[in-house]
């Protein structure tokens, strides 16, 4: 079924869906009959799955990620290591989500003369810090001249046969769960916009925005176990991935405020309207799992998975109405506001 979605002034698209969906009715993006044996899953999902012919045991999972200076990362205020770590963990979570186990990369460099030296090899070697706790090994790109530093990672890795999490499988009456905690990384980039980063005491909150913390090993476990049902990472906010997995999957959900496993914001930024929940609800770039799973595979799920929490926050109910519960049982619309790159009134890294 195809996903329409309402056009702006003069034609143009106002989220990043409407300017994805036009990509792919202009784009050949369908498999031709000589392609279906070998492509499992195309444009949709975090990743891409391709069959190798020869190849029974495993499949191999795709994805692309750019990471753009002034839209994902300012130069001036955020380390080049940092930014180099970061570049490869955002493009690799997209594995972590389909439950696939990193192998090669692939980077398109651009960028001006006055970055090509020691600017970046402080990426290069935070890069090269996330390749060897990944487990990948860089196979090839390309590199040119612009006025700012612009990257494109390509990772590949390898899912068992048929065992790639999917977003579409989300069914009525599984729990929904999130790994670790969420608005931490947003608390680290509101942090940077107000420009309090500097400050010694708000550093140790800087560590999840700027080396975040992906999670390929969960990730892995319920693929191999058949535990979820669907997943996706929040690489864009709660609110936003979550209704990725229900619009992929054609179900509801129902969130309940007080599970949600919440940043804690120390009391001072509090004042400065820091909300703990808001940051949980559409803050982006955790890199944490969202997934779903029945009731009798959830028994399965330890509190815990290599000390990393799994906390059930709602459930996936009929229909496509996306619920938040609060307080005495009051229901509102959660309405997607995490990251989208047309959305305006944002900033990510800028």
């Amino acid at each position: 079924m195809a996903w329409r979605y309402p056009v702006g002034q003069a034609g143009n698209l106002r989220t990043e869906n409407q300017i994805i969906e036009r990509i792919w009715s202009r784009l050949p993006s369908r498999p031709r009959s000589q392609d279906a044996p070998c492509l499992r899953l195309g444009v949709g999902d975090d990743a891409a799955v391709v069959h190798e012919n020869g190849d029974s045991t495993h499949d191999w999972v795709l994805s692309t990620d750019a990471f753009l200076e002034g839209v994902h990362f300012l130069a001036g205020v955020h380390p080049p290591e940092s930014i180099g770590y970061k570049a490869l963990a955002r493009a690799t979570s997209d594995l972590a989500a389909m439950g696939a186990v990193p192998r090669y990369f692939l980077l398109t460099l651009a960028l001006p003369a006055k970055r090509s030296g020691k600017w970046l090899d402080g990426v290069l070697t935070g890069m090269a810090r996330a390749a060897h706790e990944f487990g990948m090994i860089l196979i090839g790109g390309d590199t040119s001249r612009y006025s700012s530093a612009l990257m494109s990672l390509t990772v590949g890795g390898q899912v068992p046969s048929g065992k790639a999490l999917l977003r579409s499988g989300a069914r009525p009456g599984d729990g929904i769960y999130v790994s670790g905690r969420l608005g931490a990384a947003q608390l680290g980039l509101e942090l940077v916009l107000r420009k309090l980063n500097r400050r010694r005491r708000w550093k140790p909150l800087l560590k999840p925005h700027s080396y975040p913390k992906i999670q390929l090993t969960l990730g892995q476990w319920l693929s191999q176990k058949g535990l979820a049902s669907a997943a996706i990472d929040t690489s864009d906010g709660l609110s936003t991935d979550l209704a990725h997995i229900c619009r992929a999957s054609g179900v509801g959900a129902r969130v309940w405020a007080a599970k949600i496993p919440a940043v804690s914001v120390p009391e001072e930024l509090t004042r400065r309207g820091l909300d703990p929940l808001e940051l949980a609800l559409h803050g982006g770039e955790d890199y944490q799992l969202l997934f779903t799973a029945s009731r009798s595979a959830a028994r399965k799920f330890p509190r815990a998975f290599r000390r990393v929490l799994i906390t059930q926050i709602g459930e996936i109910v009929r229909g496509r109405k996306i619920e938040l519960i609060g307080a005495a049982g009051r229901s509102t619309s959660l309405l997607p506001r995490g990251w989208d790159s047309f959305r305006l009134t944002q900033r990510r890294g800028a």
